[in-house]
């Protein structure tokens, strides 16, 4: 059997020593009501018949009269199983059933306190001459207001002690198998917990050794089965994030490497005379100034991420207008993307909004992110429409291109820290992150979606300040 510790213990302990309590209780009480319900009966059976000897003596007045007929009364019980002794006034036997105990006191309190009080006794004890437990009534023998003597019944107890034990035996015994099926129906039901939870938690530790995406079996449709698929899911999640992780890992070391290499290539030739021309020194000057800030805009989104993980990034709430930032945005980027043959359209809209709260640069950070993003996915399709409108009591901005647009099996997981999907555009997989974190915190939803007719579309979603 195996050895019972931990959770088992405890519970086994705690259980089993209330219901071993409640058993032993419960025999207790139960051996001392069947106890006092015997002694109780015979008490006053015993009584009533040394209650009743005086009775029929009490007829005769004269000395001699009485006494001749408690002789009768006592020679009469000699065939019962009674000891019963004519007792006289000063607590000697002066007839008995057995005939072998006359003129000697049995010196039981039940004789004294019956001759002096006047009033029938019933005693339980050891006999003083015998050591044997027994059951005395003597009931005083009252003539012309004289106590004369008393009729004293005695009876032995073994025959009801032997019963009484024998009781007490079987109601133990019962107590004891209800407390055997308690142990055994404890064990199964802690077994039945314990051992999914040790299953578990071996799954947890070779989860916490490296081996993600491990899953455990669930058997149970219960708090247990909960705790299998909230592990299941941890793992799955982790064995996702270990997985970008490794996939933002090496992406990063590639992305900063090609912009490097072309740098230092350029920095080089150009250091080294290699290039004369103006032309293309001017152009080698560009690649590095371009390269460099691309480098530059992913520092800043690593450090963005970094800030957010950490809980270190804030907003700088003031009164913000909306339209004029997506505008400032979409001028920013207009010549930028028709130097890449990409066509970007603004569809003004002639309301005006309420200063919304928020943080400008993030914002604009926000939709510079949205603008890049559209024309690395999607500038194939060489346009990119932009519109802002009211809706309700929001603010409503779309960012739409042409490309080819994202898997559908994707698209829950775009927004995901690290997650790049099958595009094979370059980038860090975290400015999308970056971006929902904003505008989570302007208390506004970022979604991204398919358009129809083709190409992704994304859209914002703010609360007006009224």
């Amino acid at each position: 059997m195996r050895k019972i510790k931990g959770i088992r213990k405890r519970w086994m302990m705690n259980s089993i020593s209330v219901v071993l309590f409640i058993v032993l209780l419960a025999v207790a009480a139960f051996s001392a009501a069947m106890g006092s319900y015997y002694y109780t009966t015979m008490s006053n059976a015993l009584r009533s018949k040394a209650e009743g000897g005086v009775r029929a003596i009490r007829t005769y007045q004269s000395e001699s009269r009485y006494y001749q007929y408690a002789r009768s009364v006592v020679s009469d019980a000699a065939g019962e199983q009674l000891e019963v002794e004519f007792i006289d006034a000063i607590g000697l036997i002066r007839f008995s059933s057995s005939d072998l105990t006359a003129f000697r006191s049995p010196g039981t309190p039940d004789i004294a306190k019956a001759l002096s009080e006047g009033k029938t006794q019933v005693w339980i004890g050891s006999d003083p001459s015998t050591g044997e437990h027994i059951l005395a009534a003597s009931a005083p023998l009252t003539i012309n207001g004289r106590v004369m003597g008393a009729m004293r019944y005695v009876t032995s107890l073994k025959n009801v002690d032997r019963q009484i034990i024998i009781i007490i035996a079987m109601a133990l015994g019962i107590g004891l198998v209800i407390l055997a099926i308690v142990y055994f129906s404890n064990l199964y039901f802690v077994t039945s917990i314990v051992d999914p939870v040790l299953g578990i938690t071996d799954v947890a530790k070779r989860i916490a050794a490296g081996s993600y995406g491990v899953q455990i079996e669930k058997r149970y449709d219960d708090e247990i089965g909960d705790l299998t698929d909230a592990l299941n899911d941890m793992s799955l999640k982790i064995k996702q994030a270990e997985s970008m992780k490794n996939e933002f890992i090496s992406s990063v070391s590639h992305e900063l490497r090609t912009p490097l290499t072309a740098i230092n290539g350029w920095a080089e030739t150009i250091m080294n005379g290699e290039v004369r021309d103006a032309g293309d020194v001017k152009k080698g000057m560009g690649i590095i100034v371009s390269e460099a800030r691309r480098l530059t805009n992913m520092v800043e989104e690593l450090l963005e991420f970094s800030r957010i993980q950490d809980g270190r990034f804030t907003l700088s709430i003031e009164p913000m207008d909306i339209k004029a930032e997506l505008e400032d945005a979409v001028y920013t980027y207009r010549e930028f993307f028709r130097r890449e043959g990409i066509e970007l359209n603004h569809s003004d809209c002639e309301n005006e909004f309420p200063p919304l709260s928020g943080d400008p640069e993030r914002m604009r950070q926000v939709f510079s992110n949205l603008l890049d993003n559209a024309a690395k996915h999607g500038g194939s399709g060489k346009r990119i429409d932009t519109a802002i409108f009211p809706e309700g009591d929001q603010v409503v901005i779309t960012v739409r291109d042409y490309g080819p647009g994202i898997p559908e099996e994707e698209l829950p997981h775009v927004k995901y820290k690290f997650y790049k999907g099958s595009s094979k555009a370059r980038g860090s997989g975290i400015g999308l992150a970056v971006c929902d974190e904003i505008v989570g915190r302007h208390n506004g939803t970022l979604e991204i979606g398919n358009a129809e007719g083709g190409g992704c579309i994304v859209t914002i979603r703010l609360p007006v300040s009224t």
